[in-house]
Formats: structure tokens, sequence, C-alpha cells
């Protein structure tokens, strides 16, 4: 069944089902980064959080919806003079990975701001083949916060 997949604000989600999202072990398991626990305080400060990089870039991470289903968040994040596309979906919505990417990367395609993307990805993914069918090579290893992880980019101009 094809879901239409909507992108809104993550102010628009209740805090709650984000924290249920982030706190589950499936979703920690590919996250180094995430050492904290989830609670609707934190993802209030999450949000907030997010919707700084809007008001700074003027682009930032959204919520994905299929239908009018929470079903995950990501999006770009300047970092430096790069804008890393990152994506953290529920598990039972893991299937929609490749079309809300797709969509994503049409936008950045046609944002003059974003010559190229770049993903980072942890170790532990070992299924990349959407990466590939985007057009996503491999760029290196880097460490991020003390984590390694694996760089890649998609060009878009």
């Amino acid at each position: 069944m094809k879901h239409e997949i909507k992108f809104a604000r993550l102010s628009e989600v209740d805090p709650q089902e984000i924290a249920a999202h982030m706190s589950d072990r499936r979703v920690a398991e590919h996250m180094p980064l995430l050492t904290s626990t989830w609670d609707a305080k934190a993802a209030r400060e999450f949000i907030a959080n997010k919707e700084a990089y809007w008001a700074r870039d003027g682009l930032g991470h959204w919520a994905f919806l299929s239908g009018n289903r929470y079903v995950g968040w990501g999006g770009f994040q300047k970092e430096g003079d790069e804008w890393d596309y990152g994506l953290v979906l529920k598990p039972d919505a893991f299937g929609l990975g490749l079309p809300i990417s797709r969509r994503a990367m049409t936008f950045a395609t046609a944002d003059e701001r974003i010559p190229f993307v770049t993903f980072l990805l942890p170790p532990s993914r070992e299924h990349l083949g959407g990466l590939h069918r985007l057009g996503a090579v491999f760029v290196g290893e880097i460490e991020y916060d003390g984590e390694p992880f694996r760089k890649y980019r998609l060009e878009t101009s």
C-alpha cells in the first residue's frame, strides 16, 4: 500500500511521540551519539534545537508523516560548509527511507545553497543499497563527537 509522504515541522508532532520513537532500542542501535534517556522534556529540547537551525540557516529537520501518522524525522543540517542529511525512522517505517530520501534530495537539488549533500553512517549500518541507489559515493571514514562514521557524498548540482 502506498502512503502519501508529508514533510512537516517537528513542532507539529507531540513530543511524547518523538520521545517514544527515540527510546526504541532498534533506533538507538544505529545511533551511537544517542546516549541519554528520552522523555517529553528531552523531546521538547530536541525540537527547540532543531527549530533553531531553521532560524539560523533557513533549513533544518522535518517530521515525516505517512498519511497523517508520524513515521520519523530527518533533513538537512549545516555542518561547517556542508549540508549533512540525516534520517531517523520508526522501525515500522524503515521501508520508507528511500522514498523519503529521494524527495529530500529533489529538494536539495532545487536549492542552490546545496551543491552537495553528505551522509554520516555508523559502522552498524550494513545495508547501504538505498544510499547507492541515490547516487552517493563513499568519501572515507571520519570521527564525529568521538564516534566512527562512514561519510558519503551526493552531488546535487
